[in-house]
């Protein structure tokens, strides 16, 4: 029933700067990023909740990406500085309705995703 529609995906040099985001068709409990790069398996990047009250970020990530949202827009974001090649990979927005909020992979609605370059 959630249509996501994720944009900003691009190319850039190592230790730039991306800001990519998320359109949803209506509002939602729990939204996140997850993403997969070339040969591996998808992986949570960053959840957000109660009006970006609360949020959960990978280790991997944690210090150079933030996400946050604009509730009135039900738009998603995710600011990502001092990118590494083990960025790269194919982005994917998510929501999830039922309850329980957190870095898992059971979301109910997934976009189709956006690529993330980042060249050495």
């Amino acid at each position: 029933q959630v249509h996501l529609v994720e944009s900003g995906g691009g190319s850039v040099q190592a230790g730039g700067s991306l800001n990519i985001s998320c359109v949803a068709s209506d509002s939602n409990y729990c939204m996140g990023w997850f993403r997969q790069g070339p040969g591996k398996e998808r992986e949570g990047v960053a959840v957000i909740y109660a009006g970006g009250f609360t949020r959960y970020y990978a280790d991997s990530v944690k210090g150079r990406f933030t996400i946050s949202q604009d509730v009135a827009k039900n738009t998603l974001h995710l600011q990502m500085n001092t990118l590494k090649p083990e960025d790269t990979g194919t982005y994917f927005c998510a929501a999830r309705r039922a309850y329980g909020c957190g870095m898992r992979d059971d979301f109910d609605y997934w976009g189709q995703g956006t690529q993330v370059t980042v060249s050495s």
